[in-house]
């Protein structure tokens, strides 16, 4: 239960903040900038793959196999010679050319026949995708060639349409993110502000408990974190047509640890730096490598494997991860307990740490 005189700090804290209308303009600007670019660069449908095909072979086979790559609509085919499709995978107008052998007919059956791949090393990222493709056709048509019946067929059922577009992913990352800055700006920065203005001083010698004050600047940095992420969310959800698959109060909840987090952390920096050049630098130290290594922009899967654990350790991965798992593979909190395990233990150490570190005896000396 709040006191009242906790309550009253919160509405001061809440009109202190208010008031720096900038900052509140630019830390929804940004986000929103974000958002809408990478919707409209992934608004488009995935463009088809250019393969070349050179085929050596006068068989129906190669024929077959040419025909089937020509009517999947991943493909971009291009039948021709060798040294004219050469050229194109130089300039950048093919991903890869297949070369058929001669006797890409005979062998089908007895020995496995050879087709060449030439690729442009640039590419050779997309061989992952495009040779799992290229496989089925040859199996479909060696099926056909020795009219052997498939040992099983595979239905697919989609009982849930999902986007899977970028934005989508990029959306509950860039939302952890918000809140860990906003978080961290809204006590670190504002605990070397007072500081500097002798608030802090003038707070000590009245009744004012240093509990009282923790409290509130955390609710009221709280209120300010749940509007500005529910007018992203709303904007997201209205105008940019993003869906949040999971419920709305696990993914709420989730924001809400990772904003005790992050304010805490940002109590430790504004307790470890005396002046504002101090704390910007120190923020930058925290925020900066979980940018790049949380899994905001990209898979944590996709990193280097040396890095991978140290980047699911850290808290704006937990954070992320849970908020990506509801909104885009509907979890449930249940579901998600490996996040919310590794919320809960940087809760308690931030936590411990902040209030071992901001002590108001050493700030009135």
């Amino acid at each position: 239960m709040l006191t009242a005189l906790q309550r009253h700090l919160t509405s001061v804290f809440l009109k202190i903040f208010w008031r720096d209308r900038r900052s509140i303009f630019f830390s929804l600007f940004f986000p929103v900038i974000f958002m809408t670019v990478f919707s409209f660069a992934n608004s488009g449908e995935q463009d088809p793959i250019s393969v070349g095909i050179v085929n050596n072979s006068s068989s129906a086979v190669a024929t077959d196999f040419a025909d089937m790559l020509i009517a999947n609509p991943l493909f971009d085919v291009t039948v021709g010679e060798e040294a004219r499709l050469r050229e194109e995978l130089i300039a950048g107008d093919q991903t890869m050319v297949l070369v058929l052998p001669e006797d890409f007919d005979t062998n089908i059956g007895n020995t496995t026949s050879e087709i060449n791949v030439v690729v442009d090393a640039a590419q050779v990222s997309q061989l992952g995708l495009i040779m799992p493709l290229l496989e089925q056709t040859l199996l479909s048509i060696e099926r056909e060639f020795r009219d052997i019946e498939p040992m099983f067929s595979i239905a697919i059922e989609d009982v849930q349409a999902r986007s899977q577009r970028y934005i989508d992913f990029l959306l509950p990352g860039l939302m952890a993110f918000t809140l860990m800055q906003l978080s961290i700006a809204g006590s670190g920065f504002n605990i070397v502000e007072y500081r500097r203005k002798g608030i802090l001083k003038r707070l000590f010698v009245t009744p004012i408990e240093p509990r009282d004050f923790i409290t509130a600047i955390v609710l009221a940095r709280m209120a300010i974190v749940l509007v500005q992420l529910s007018v992203l969310i709303m904007f997201a959800v209205l105008l940019l047509d993003i869906r949040i698959v999971g419920n709305f109060f696990a993914y709420y909840l989730v924001v809400i640890l990772g904003t005790i987090v992050f304010l805490c952390q940002g109590f430790c920096l504004g307790s470890l730096a005396k002046t504002q050049e101090a704390i910007g630098a120190l923020g930058n130290i925290v925020i900066m490598p979980q940018i790049f290594l949380s899994g905001i922009f990209y898979p944590i899967e996709s990193m280097p494997e040396w890095i991978q654990p140290v980047a699911h350790l850290l808290p704006l991965s937990f954070v992320s991860t849970g908020m990506r798992e509801i909104a885009n593979a509907g979890a449930t909190l249940l579901e998600i307990y490996p996040s919310l395990i590794g919320i809960m233990v940087w809760f308690v150490i931030s936590f411990v740490a902040a209030t071992r570190l901001f002590l108001w005896k050493e700030v009135a000396n």
